[in-house]
This record gives C-alpha cells, structure tokens and sequence, in this order.
C-alpha cells in the first residue's frame, strides 16, 4: 500500500440522500436499518480501504506492524485533529467511547473524599465503572437525577445543586461525567454548557461523546473539555470499533496506561526491585510525543479501523457534500419521521413541554439531533394511584413486565420485519428510539 489517501476511482459526485445512497454501503437492501446508532455502518468506499489494510497486515505482518502503522496512524491522526479542531499531538484513537471512558476513570488517581458526579442517564457500561472504582479505590459516586425529558437548564441547575451540595458535606468533585447525546432516551445534552460549568468550579470534565463525532459539530479546541471520547464508528462512517479519544496536553499527564497496559507505558523508575530496564519490543519513535506513543501499539489488535478516518471524511465531503449538508438532512428526518410515526400512534414524540418543542424544529434543544423518541402506545401501571391521563386508553402492562415487553418487541422487529428500534422503558411510559 503506497499511501493513505483514498484512491482516485472513488467518485467525487454529490447523490441525493436517501434510497439513492443505499448502494453505496454494504447493507442488506431487505434490511431496513433505523437503529443507526448503536452500531453504525460504513461506506462501501470504506470497508474496502480496510481490506486493504487488513490485506497488508496479512500478506507482512511483521513489517506492517512494526513499521508501517505507526505512519497510518499519523496520517489518520492528523486527520481527525484538523476535523476536529485540535493539535495533532492531543489526538488518539481507541477501541470504542466506553474505553475512552475506562481510560479517564481507571487513570486518575483517588483520595479519600474525592466523588465523581454523573446523570442518571449515564450509559450502563459506564455506570458499572463507576461501581468497580467505588469497590476498589476511594472514590465515591453522587448521581445527579433526571426526569427525562426536561430542558437544558434544568439538568444544569441539578449538576450544580448536586455539585454544591457534595462541597457543603466536605467533598471534593474531583471529575464529572456526561454526553454529547445520551443514549437512551437518545436526547441531546448541554454539554457545552456543562463542561463551562466544570472548568468554574475546578471539577475535571469527562464527555462521553459516542455519539458525537459526525453527528452534530463538534470545535473540540472550542470545547476545551479535559477528556472527550467519541465514537467515530457510529456517525463518522469508519469500521468498528474505531474511537477518537481527545487529551489536551495539560492532562496528559493524567493518563499514564492505556487499557491494557502495553510497550508505550513508563513506569516509575526502580518501580521493580529486580527490573533496571524495560525492554522495547517495537521500533518506536523517540522522537514522538509520550501521549501519542503510548496508543501507537497497545497489544496486538486490528487496528485498521483507526487508519479509515481519512477515508470515511472524504466520502463524506465529496459524495455526501460535507459536513453541514450530512448533520442538516439526518437532523430533520428524525424530526419529520419522529413526528410522523407519533401522529400515526396517536402519541408524542419526547422532548420539552409544550407545542413548539413538538411542531417547531429549533423549539426544542433536546431534539437538535439524529435521534428520536417516540411514546408507544403502551401504558404502564406502577400501582393504582399511578395509572391515569390518556395510558387509560391504551394497553397495560405491569411496570415490571416492561423489559421483557420490550426485548420481545425489539426481536419480533429483528426477525417479523427485518428492521430493529430500541425500545425500553422511560418513567412511566415506554418509547421506541432510532
């Protein structure tokens, strides 16, 4: 492979969006896939870049990963850097934004008093590590919650009660952690406003952003967050799992070990009573930054997806017609289709009160993104005093059959009708997202 750059064959025409662009990826024509972000799809363009790479990895491994990638890599690095506004140096790439997440977390180091603060609508996974930390170090977890969906000021005057209130016991916020655009329900948070909020009250800012990178713009030099992981396989068009991990050089420091810890990590000198010297099993660059050496090689992967980048942001600027164009037409067919599919269940789609947030785009914050959430006509009965309002009218099911309702739901969709929508439960009611 002579160079990273996408080769001369792909076509630089813009194309109607829609069934038109059908044939440019490689999904099933019979598949109707509405469920775009939890595993995102790649480009046909794309997927061959990577058989490309992973074709050179096979036929020299040894060369390939000892001397080649590391140059796909810069190349791949520098390209999500300029995308995303920042220097090169402060730019990494990592399996996927719950490792992103795992890396911030697992590296800072805690003292008695110290608490992370994070929204009730954290993603799972992430949660879990907040667990795991609170059973093997210090640090202790204050959980801000939220009665989804509410406005923006709202969810950032609870941070700051919440913030306020762990000072006044004698706490140290040490880190906070939240989205871009949670997960479920799939709403657009105030992350802008929140990492500000972090940076007056000296409390480490770390965005979860999987679903950030090619799906609402994102200045990350603007930002200026202290840690942001975004998923660049969800909405950028790369392969799985590929993930843009963000450190500005002030913090790199922080982040010593990668996951797991591999050949980029320097330990405390004479850490190891019977070990003077760690040996270096891959050529390196001395010459390169410690942040960016110490994610050059963690273990052995297939780490083609990170070398797409250049690939996927091309296809997106010269097919797609960039950036603006992309965020526009997927920002307003969530809006028109979520309030379509409402109007036929005779239901709302989820966001702030009132007729604005449900008619106007632009009226609601929470809605300024690809996803939706759609009430299903289904009501939940959390006790006698629970039930009322117009779930009267639907069918009901008991509060604690809801998952099994909606697992069923998600594979009859799968299997009957070769599409999928998460559905899962919200306060009292059930939605479907896409």
């Amino acid at each position: 492979m002579g160079s990273l750059p996408i080769r001369e064959r792909e076509t630089s025409q813009e194309l109607p969006f829609g069934h038109s662009m059908l044939k440019l990826f490689p999904l099933d024509p019979n598949f109707k896939n509405l469920n775009h972000g939890s595993f995102g799809t790649c480009p046909n363009v794309v997927v061959e870049e990577r058989q490309r790479f992973q074709a050179e990895l096979d036929s020299t491994p040894d060369t390939f990963i000892r001397y080649n990638i590391p140059k796909y890599l810069d190349s791949s690095r520098a390209a999500a850097a300029e995308y995303l506004n920042v220097p090169v140096d402060e730019v990494v790439y990592v399996k996927n934004a719950t490792t992103g997440v795992n890396l911030v977390l697992r590296n800072l180091v805690y003292k008695p008093g110290d608490i992370i603060v994070y929204f009730s609508c954290v993603y799972g996974a992430c949660e879990k590590t907040i667990a795991y930390l609170a059973e093997t170090t210090p640090l202790k977890a204050r959980k801000v919650m939220l009665d989804l969906p509410c406005a923006h000021e709202d969810i950032l005057q609870r941070f700051k009660d919440v913030v306020r209130t762990a000072k006044q016991d004698g706490l140290n916020v040490k880190v906070a952690l939240f989205d871009t655009i949670v997960s479920q329900p799939g709403v657009r948070f105030p992350f802008e406003k929140m990492v500000e909020i972090c940076r007056e009250e000296s409390i480490l800012s770390c965005v979860d952003g999987a679903h950030g990178v090619g799906h609402i713009p994102l200045d990350l030099g603007k930002l200026d967050a202290d840690f942001f992981v975004s998923n660049c396989h969800k909405w950028l068009f790369t392969p799985r799992g590929c993930a843009v991990f963000h450190v500005p050089v002030r913090n790199q420091h922080l982040i010593r070990s990668t996951i797991p810890t591999s050949w980029g990590f320097q330990p405390i000198p004479n850490i190891l009573s019977d070990c003077t010297r760690f040996p270096q099993v891959l050529p390196g660059d001395n010459a390169k930054p410690p942040f960016a050496a110490l994610f050059e090689m963690v273990a052995t992967n297939d780490d083609c997806p990170y070398l797409c980048t250049p690939a996927a942001l091309r296809f997106r600027r010269d097919v797609c017609g960039g950036e603006a164009r992309i965020m526009e037409y997927c920002e307003a067919l969530a809006f028109d289709a979520g309030n379509l599919v409402a109007r036929i269940l005779g239901t709302q789609v989820l966001c702030e009160p009132g007729p604005e947030a449900q008619t106007i785009r632009g009226a609601s914050q929470l809605r300024r993104c690809a996803l939706v959430n759609v009430r299903l006509p289904i009501g939940v009965d959390h006790g006698a005093a629970a039930l009322g309002g117009m779930q009267r009218s639907y069918p009901v099911v008991r509060a604690g059959e809801v998952s099994v309702l909606a697992r069923w739901i998600e594979k009859q969709l799968t299997y009957e009708h070769n599409t999928i929508v998460p559905v899962f439960p919200l306060g009292g009611v059930v939605v479907g997202f896409g």
